[in-house]
């Protein structure tokens, strides 16, 4: 396909408005309709935008003609939302989880790769350019055999008794540290070695929240060897914003990287990169790559222009329903190995 996209957006929350404006810049694709319940919302996109506005998903398809469309809607409207979507044979971008069971993941992954349409999650941080070349290193071996690994990730999400109210208070609405957070940290594992094959010890502890988890700690399995451990916390104040860090130990040295920097420790020095034995220091400075707007971060608009990419030119996607249906199976498994546990200790 060389013709320009038509695109719209169910869900014009933060997301949704961050998608907004980095897809109107570009060059290919314009948004022409957006649907949202909030009548503020629509009556404003529609008065300074002049895009179609709609209060459900259900009249945007119907009212407008497009190729493609960026679902940033709670998780537990998606099945209902994407099966209209597969119908109209439309291309999909998906916020993240995508799903809340990975039986429903599986079902749209096989579906949407069945009628040849690109399916893709907004996992961001496998457009970070730290990970992405932290992960780089890893597979060409800089640390050597990769070992043993840490996710970790951080905010100050729910820092004070918020009671039932929200989507966060509930699994039902994709709410709870497992789905929020514990999903980006999973897909970050994913990404550098591929879905773990078991998790366990796992424990899902309350801080403020009444019905869903507030920290995630577990530890996750691979049949070959490789092992490593999750912690997630969205109750931790000393985060301004939600930080991902990630560490990968090796027989050569090991990385540890977030979004901002990485840290190299070699046994020997390294020629070909510069590294020299001991510890080595990279910046998001030293390896960003360029976009042509910048909204929240490079790996938003990257990940997005990718998107637009598979559709026009068939370019691979880097994150389909498929991974992020491997990641869901590692959620349930969370799951269900902490009411395991639990259930142990009250017999």
């Amino acid at each position: 396909m060389t013709t320009d996209l038509k695109l719209g957006i169910i869900g014009a929350g933060r997301m949704g408005i961050t998608h907004f404006s980095i897809a109107n810049a570009h060059d290919h694709a314009e948004v022409t309709g957006v649907a949202d319940p909030s009548k503020l919302v629509t009556t404003m996109m529609g008065k300074y935008t002049g895009v179609g506005t709609y209060k459900d998903y259900k009249g945007l398809l119907k009212g407008e003609e497009l190729d493609a469309v960026l679902v940033c809607t709670p998780p537990a409207h998606n099945p209902e939302i994407l099966d209209a979507v597969l119908e109209r044979r439309l291309h999909a971008f998906v916020e993240k989880p995508f799903m809340l069971k990975s039986s429903d993941g599986e079902r749209f992954a096989a579906g949407f790769d069945a009628a040849g349409l690109v399916n893709q999650v907004g996992y961001v941080n496998r457009w970070n350019d730290m990970f992405t070349k932290a992960k780089a290193f890893v597979d060409e071996g800089l640390i050597g055999e990769p070992l043993r690994f840490r996710s970790e990730m951080f905010s100050g999400t729910i820092v004070r008794d918020v009671g039932e109210a929200g989507w966060r208070a509930t699994h039902a609405n994709g709410g709870g540290a497992v789905y929020e957070m514990a999903s980006h940290a999973i897909d970050l594992i994913a990404y550098f070695f591929g879905a773990p094959d078991s998790v366990g010890g796992t424990t899902l502890s309350k801080v403020y929240s009444k019905q869903v988890e507030d920290i995630v700690a577990s530890n996750l399995f691979y049949d070959h060897g490789l092992t490593g451990s999750i912690y997630v916390n969205w109750s931790d104040a000393s985060f301004r914003k939600p930080t991902n860090k990630f560490e990968v130990f090796g027989k050569k040295g090991k990385i540890q990287v977030d979004q901002h920097g990485m840290k190299i420790f070699l046994a020997e020095a390294n020629e070909a990169h510069g590294f020299k034995q001991g510890w080595n220091q990279l910046y998001i400075t030293d390896v960003f790559s360029s976009v042509p707007f910048y909204v929240r971060g490079i790996e938003y608009t990257a990940q997005l222009f990718d998107f637009v990419a598979s559709i026009r030119e068939g370019k691979p996607v880097r994150c389909t329903f498929a991974d992020a249906t491997a990641d869901l199976r590692v959620m349930e498994q969370l799951f269900a190995d902490d009411a395991a546990r639990a259930a142990g200790d009250a017999a």
